[in-house]
């Protein structure tokens, strides 16, 4: 017992090399090694990690169908053209968005309020084509008002989207939410397109379903 004893006492110590080349293969090191990688891998790493933890918009199970539509274009009729442009754009993108369009959806024969207020019920979002022709339009008020009646609070689903109008001229009844300045037609577009699934993500991610 008593030479097992002063044989431990006197155990040669292992250099400080041997000590770094032992750490370096540890489990602990590995991970603490990683940590420290370069700003750029741990940012690409995080960017990543993001987007897999994004919910899926377009699974059947999600929050989106719910609604008939995931947009409905709120827009004068001396604006059809460029709107028409926008829903191409909007229903050709990855996430086949479900666009209300008044000329190509609206029921024959259905009272023309009616079908306002069913298009915003039935749509998620809200897309505020804000011209000149938007200003002059009752029925274009008239939609407005009834998307901010079904969410005062807004939350991303109301986009106001500015083209030829002054600052001065926007909607008072909008002057709480950021809009978006159609200058360079395909930008805007794209800020539309992404303002649209980040609500989406949003709401599948809020959505009971989506946690089960």
């Amino acid at each position: 017992m008593a030479g097992w004893f002063r044989r431990l006492l006197h155990r040669p110590k292992r250099s400080s090399a041997e000590r770094s080349s032992a750490a370096s293969s540890s489990p602990s090191s590995s991970s603490a090694e990683s940590s420290g990688s370069s700003p750029s891998t741990s940012l690409v790493r995080s960017i990543h990690l993001s987007s897999v933890l994004a919910p899926d918009i377009s699974a059947s199970s999600s929050a989106r169908w719910a609604k008939s539509y995931d947009i409905c274009i709120c827009h004068s009729e001396v604006d059809l053209e460029l709107v028409e442009e926008l829903v191409s754009y909007l229903e050709g993108q990855p996430e086949g968005f479900r666009c209300f369009l008044q000329l190509r959806d609206a029921t024959p024969g259905s009272a023309m309020m009616t079908e306002l207020c069913d298009a915003v019920q039935n749509s998620h979002c809200w897309v505020m084509l804000i011209t000149p022709g938007f200003l002059q339009d009752p029925w274009c008020k008239y939609q407005m008002h009834q998307a901010l009646a079904e969410a005062p609070m807004a939350n991303g689903r109301t986009i106001p989207v500015l083209k030829g109008v002054d600052r001065k001229d926007y909607p008072r009844e909008l002057r709480n939410l950021y809009y978006i300045s159609m200058v360079l037609k395909e930008n805007s577009f794209r800020q539309i397109r992404d303002t649209v699934v980040r609500y989406l993500q949003e709401l599948c991610r809020s959505s009971p379903s989506s946690t089960e």
